[in-house]
C-alpha cells in the first residue's frame, strides 16, 4: 500500500523572488505564489504586518534542502545578511554616481 509522501512547509529555492517564502508557503496551501506574494505587499502597505509576517516566516521556515539536524535560524539569519549587504552595496553605488 502506498502511503502519501507528508507535505512540509519549506522555502523553495527554485521559485524565489528574495527567500522563497511566498512559494514556499503558496506550494503548502495549493495556490499560486503570486498571489501570495499579493497578500505580503498588501499587509506590508496597510498595516506593516506583512513584513513581520514574512520575516519571520524566513526564520521559521527551512529550507527545501535543508539538512534536519542543522539550526535553520542560522542559516536564515545568514541568508539575510547577504542580501542586505548586497542591498546596501546597490543603494552606495547609486549615490556615489
Amino acid at each position: 500500500m502506498n502511503t502519501p509522501q507528508t507535505q512540509r512547509l519549506q522555502r523553495l529555492r527554485n521559485d524565489r523572488m528574495l527567500a522563497g517564502v511566498a512559494s514556499g508557503l503558496a506550494q503548502y496551501i495549493g495556490v499560486d505564489p503570486v498571489i501570495t506574494r499579493l497578500v505580503f505587499v498588501v499587509l506590508g502597505l496597510v498595516n506593516g504586518m506583512g513584513v513581520l509576517f514574512y520575516i519571520l516566516l524566513w526564520l521559521l521556515m527551512p529550507n527545501e534542502d535543508a539538512d534536519p539536524t542543522t539550526n535553520n535560524l542560522h542559516t536564515a539569519i545568514g541568508e539575510m545578511r547577504v542580501i542586505m549587504e548586497r542591498f546596501l552595496s546597490a543603494v552606495r553605488d547609486v549615490f556615489q554616481r
